[in-house]
């Protein structure tokens, strides 16, 4: 995603951070005691929050090479493969590269009515989605048709749990029996919490996901750290466990 988009999509966050550090350095000037003392806390901790957040993700987008995709091994398979985003695709190019002779979708499951995250608003104004419109309920494959499944910095966008449950179990059954899908995600853990502080409550927790997936029949075959702020889960269908 890169800092400048970061910045650019969710400004308003770091408008109001600026706002609040100004206004609390003005008013620490008329406060005297514990009052002038609790001003300056909050002020600083929101200073923290700002700066902390802005280098964290500098360190994830820009420089821990989050797309190179060292993971995935590249493959001449002329099965499908299919990237499901939420509104904005930065991965989609960079994945296809990898598989160039499969049948390699984009499906875009944004819905402004149930997703209503105000960055995603915002990116899709900026770089129109030039993928497949999907909605959650009903997926456009048949069963086990699909080779590989790529959720990137997505699936966290469905905010219900019944929907995003159902919305694997969509996956579970286009995918075929040997089939994987790769999961990543920011989780709502401890480091999460010091680089983004209540920003982290985006997020969904491990638990979350682990109950998200055997609910809707997967299994995680591995699950990976990459830098300490992202996780990717490689998931296979119920009692494949290569």
């Amino acid at each position: 995603m890169g800092i400048a988009n970061i910045i650019r999509f969710n400004w308003h966050f770091y408008a109001l951070a600026l706002i609040s550090i100004i206004i609390g350095c003005i008013t620490v000037i008329w406060l005297d005691g514990f009052w002038r003392i609790a001003c300056w806390v909050c002020t600083l901790l929101v200073g923290y929050s700002l700066i902390v957040s802005l280098f964290t993700s500098m360190y994830i987008y820009d420089f821990s090479k989050l797309y190179d995709f060292g993971w995935i091994v590249p493959s001449n398979t002329s099965g499908t493969i299919v990237n499901i985003h939420s509104g904005f695709d930065e991965s989609s190019i960079l994945l296809k590269k990898r598989f160039p002779k499969s049948d390699f979708q984009v499906w875009d499951f944004y819905n402004p009515v149930t997703h209503t995250e105000p960055s995603i608003k915002r990116a899709r104004r900026i770089y129109p989605s030039d993928g497949t419109t999907i909605n959650t309920e009903t997926l456009p494959q048949k069963d086990e048709s699909v080779e590989t499944i790529f959720l990137i910095l997505a699936a966290h966008e469905i905010r219900d749990n019944n929907e995003r449950i159902h919305f694997f179990r969509e996956l579970d059954r286009i995918l075929q029996t040997q089939g994987t899908v790769y999961v990543m995600e920011h989780l709502r853990d401890i480091p999460n919490f010091l680089a983004y502080t209540i920003g982290a409550f985006h997020f969904h927790s491990r638990k979350t996901w682990l109950r998200t997936f055997s609910g809707s029949g997967f299994v995680v075959a591995s699950e990976k750290k990459h830098t300490p702020f992202i996780s990717v889960f490689k998931l296979c269908k119920d009692g494949n466990t290569y």
